[in-house]
């Protein structure tokens, strides 16, 4: 009688070696899969070790602030995931151009060599403004209304505008090396008229501490920047993508309804 297993069953070395091979098949079929590129490509950006409130705010789980809203928001809507990292001021615009991350926040006139870099549309208005306590006489309009006063001004930092003034004395300044001491100083000192600081620093400041009431803001400001992101020169379309989303939601009301949140 015939072997009827003998002639429809595949030898068993030629079955393992089928098995092994659909078994690579699978698994390249699965790691192709897994390894296919994503559309949503990585934006590293510095928001520093400390943030800078309300623009950025790092002390909590997930950075927040007015630049990380805006930049994350846009950056959704044209095909970017952004990843936070923390470096140090003096290091990010040699780690930029490194490539250890992508972009920073910046306005181009406190940048060193700003050719380096590709900037943004302005994001938002950095405008140094004078705080002054309720209770004063004191307004601004000229630097000559300063003459004879003392501003609490923030350590390190230099007000091109008034400069002239500090240097002949006309003007005093007392510095402070924390944005909250310079308001508690002017509210508080008896030797202090005012106090010098970002207009929506200032009033993210009062809020936060029950202040607006015991400070009036000047309108007149002593210089006025573009905040911006900076990016390398190899970010062009990124930016182009950029700059028209932020054309739009500063249109639409999105931008004002980010920036209402923080002042």
């Amino acid at each position: 009688m015939p072997n009827r297993t003998s002639r429809h069953t595949v030898p068993s070395p030629v079955f393992s070696l089928l098995l092994l091979l659909s078994t690579f098949v699978l698994t390249g079929l699965a790691s192709a899969d897994s390894a296919a590129p994503s559309n949503t490509r990585t934006l590293h950006f510095n928001v520093s070790p400390n943030g800078y409130p309300p623009y950025l705010i790092v002390d909590g789980q997930e950075p927040s602030g007015i630049m990380w809203e805006v930049v994350t928001l846009i950056a959704e809507r044209i095909g970017y995931k952004i990843v936070p990292e923390q470096i140090p001021r003096k290091r990010v615009d040699e780690m930029l151009l490194k490539g250890y991350i992508d972009g920073t926040s910046r306005a181009i006139e406190w940048t060193d060599d700003p050719d380096q870099f590709l900037f943004t549309d302005p994001i938002v208005a950095v405008e140094e403004v004078i705080f002054i306590p309720t209770g004063s006489d004191l307004t601004y309009e000229t630097p000559e209304d300063l003459f004879s006063q003392t501003l609490v001004t923030h350590l390190g930092y230099s007000y091109p505008a008034l400069e002239p003034y500090f240097q002949s004395g006309e003007i005093k300044r007392f510095d402070v090396s924390r944005d909250r001491d310079m308001f508690s100083f002017a509210l508080h000192g008896k030797h202090f008229d005012a106090a010098i600081a970002d207009r929506l620093v200032g009033q993210w400041i009062l809020r936060n501490e029950g202040w607006r009431k015991n400070f009036r803001i000047s309108q007149e400001s002593i210089s006025n920047y573009g905040f911006r992101l900076m990016l390398r020169k190899d970010w062009a379309e990124f930016a182009r993508l950029f700059n028209a989303e932020l054309a739009n939601i500063r249109a639409n009301g999105e931008l004002d309804a980010i920036l209402s949140r923080y002042r």
